[in-house]
């Protein structure tokens, strides 16, 4: 049912997804307003019980009592159905599903990078430590604010393996990375963003991710900058784009999309495809952690049930697809390396 009611959640500067979520409200001229912090609930509003970050209060809760409810993807297709207007889903279902596809990827497989580069260096985590006490408390004493940033540094480098970061990963990690950059540079070239000339969520969220990784960590910064200018300024223009007038003929036709985003396609297969194959076969199997290959390197990681349960959604969609359609989608998949993640 469609809502009036201002949106409300909680976020940080620090966390990629609430800049994505951030960037679709605007882009979507969705009212909200941000309480920055997980801890910034408002008196009264119920917590979640993960206080992940961005929490939305939606009135889900006996008599439209407010409930807190995260996960950005599921959210944006929520916005979808009960505000109308600037979609950032593609109409055509092949291109939907792609758009499905490549959001994924930067939620699940990006995320690595970030991680990876804000904590794995000790540049990159002098840097973040302190950024992160003063974005979510900046009154902080600077003697306080000091503690509790290297406590807070000495926890994440701890929980590095957690997203697969560690000396076996990390070079696999950092040249995906790189790849990416210069992949996006001619991607973006073509019409100014992923699937043509206006912003899908597949945008945001890569934009999520880059907003720490291209601005953010020194080292993960100067590989962006070195690489591709184009897309480092594409990360300033994607924080606001509520300017922007959107067309139906702006997105690419799926002639246009599979001439375009095959370079896209054949990383994610490279990289992303072969890590989540391998994590929902060994969560299925009831293992706490697999080995693979990936990009001709090991890969060693605690299994991760939530993304065993991302690639059983993109199954069902894969599923759900008209035989016309699977078939067009396949076909731009066909030796991506992506065909893995639907077999």
């Amino acid at each position: 049912m469609p809502s009036n009611r201002r949106l409300e959640l909680t976020g940080a500067p620090g966390s990629p997804y609430t800049r994505k979520m951030l960037g679709v409200l605007r882009y979507r001229h969705l009212p909200f307003s941000v309480y920055w912090g997980a801890d910034r609930i408002p008196e009264g509003y119920p917590a979640p019980k993960v206080r992940l970050l961005p929490t939305f209060f939606f009135p889900d809760g006996e008599d439209g009592a407010l409930a807190p409810v995260t996960d950005s993807t599921p959210i944006i297709r929520r916005l979808e159905t009960e505000h109308a207007g600037r979609s950032v889903i593609p109409t055509d279902p092949v291109l939907r599903f792609l758009n499905d596809l490549i959001e994924d990827y930067a939620d699940e497989w990006l995320t690595k990078a970030m991680f990876h580069f804000r904590w794995a260096h000790e540049a990159d985590w002098r840097n973040a430590a302190p950024l992160l006490v003063y974005w979510s408390t900046n009154t902080a004493a600077p003697e306080q604010a000091e503690q509790f940033a290297d406590y807070f540094a000495k926890r994440q480098i701890e929980r590095l393996y957690v997203v697969g970061s560690n000396d076996i990963t990390a070079e696999t990690i950092e040249t995906s990375y790189e790849r990416l950059i210069a992949i996006l540079d001619a991607l973006i070239g073509e019409k100014g963003f992923v699937l043509g000339a206006r912003p899908s969520s597949a945008d945001f969220a890569l934009f999520g991710q880059l907003t720490q990784l291209a601005i953010v960590e020194p080292t993960s910064a100067a590989i962006t900058q070195r690489v591709s200018y184009r897309v480092r300024a594409w990360v300033d223009l994607m924080d606001d784009l509520s300017g922007l007038t959107p067309s139906d003929d702006d997105w690419f036709t799926p002639d246009e999309a599979r001439a375009a985003i095959s370079p896209l396609l054949s990383e994610i297969g490279r990289t992303y495809a072969p890590a989540m194959v391998a994590n929902a076969q060994a969560a299925m199997s009831g293992e706490t952690s697999f080995e693979t290959e990936i990009d001709g390197r090991a890969w060693t990681q605690p299994v991760f049930k939530y993304q065993a349960k991302c690639l059983g959604w993109l199954r069902n969609d894969h599923a759900r697809l008209t035989d016309n359609e699977r078939g067009a989608v396949d076909a731009m998949l066909a030796g991506s390396g992506c065909e893995i993640l639907f077999e």
